[in-house]
């Protein structure tokens, strides 16, 4: 690995050490925010457990979600986490609301639009925002952006390749800006990137309790630097 690290440097790195991911769930965008939605504060094993749930017991176009009881969607969204379950079944059917509403019943209309609207449409989606949008905009060969969440950000601030701002959504910017020259020219190594950067946030390179000792990059990252010299 060279000393100077880049996000292409890193991301192969990560791919040595963890693998190639598998693919996303789908590549449709109403399926994805489905994905997001279905689940909270759970491993992506039972996240997949309960879009599973959706998909056999219910189905994934709007106008199955439109057509589900109130009762199947909360039995649903508690195979996706205790918390909020009501919330989350209700977020499902206002999600198939506002395509079946706005965009014909088929949300990839939206995905035609300029970016700026495509982002904006997408986020308008609970529990989407403007990195869900991206990321689905990235999934559905869209656009290329660069998605990251919180795990992945964060990777590339203690990489030193992008840096904080005031706010999140600030630091989110910054980081797409930074990194926009070396967003890979195809689309399956922007997704792999967001998904290697994740995963190594969420197992390794967490927000409390770093483990940097079996860590890949921790020889080019000055944050593991910092830390090591001032234990």
């Amino acid at each position: 690995m060279p000393k100077t690290l880049t996000l292409r440097s890193a991301v192969s790195t990560l791919r040595r050490f963890y693998g190639k991911p598998a693919p996303p769930v789908s590549r449709d965008p109403f399926r994805l925010i489905l994905w997001e939605q279905v689940a909270y504060l759970v491993p992506d094993s039972r996240r997949r457990q309960a879009f599973h749930a959706l998909q056999t017991r219910v189905g994934l176009t709007p106008k199955a979600i439109l057509a589900a009881s109130p009762a199947e969607l909360r039995s649903i969204a508690r195979v996706g986490g205790p918390i909020a379950a009501h919330v989350r079944a209700g977020r499902l059917r206002h999600s198939a609301e506002l395509v079946a509403g706005n965009w014909g019943g088929n949300l990839r209309t939206a995905l035609k639009l300029p970016l700026a609207q495509a982002r904006r449409a997408l986020a308008q989606f609970t529990m989407i925002g403007e990195p869900g949008a991206d990321k689905i905009l990235v999934f559905t060969r869209t656009a290329r952006v660069l998605p990251l969440d919180s795990n992945g950000l964060r990777v590339l601030q203690r990489l030193g390749l992008t840096t904080e701002a005031g706010s999140y959504r600030a630091s989110y910017r910054q980081a797409q800006e930074t990194l926009a020259p070396q967003i890979p020219r195809a689309f399956d190594g922007i997704i792999s990137a967001y998904q290697l950067l994740r995963q190594h946030g969420q197992e390794l390179c967490r927000r409390s309790a770093p483990d940097c000792p079996p860590c890949p990059l921790r020889t080019c990252c000055p944050w593991a630097a910092m830390r090591i010299r001032s234990s």
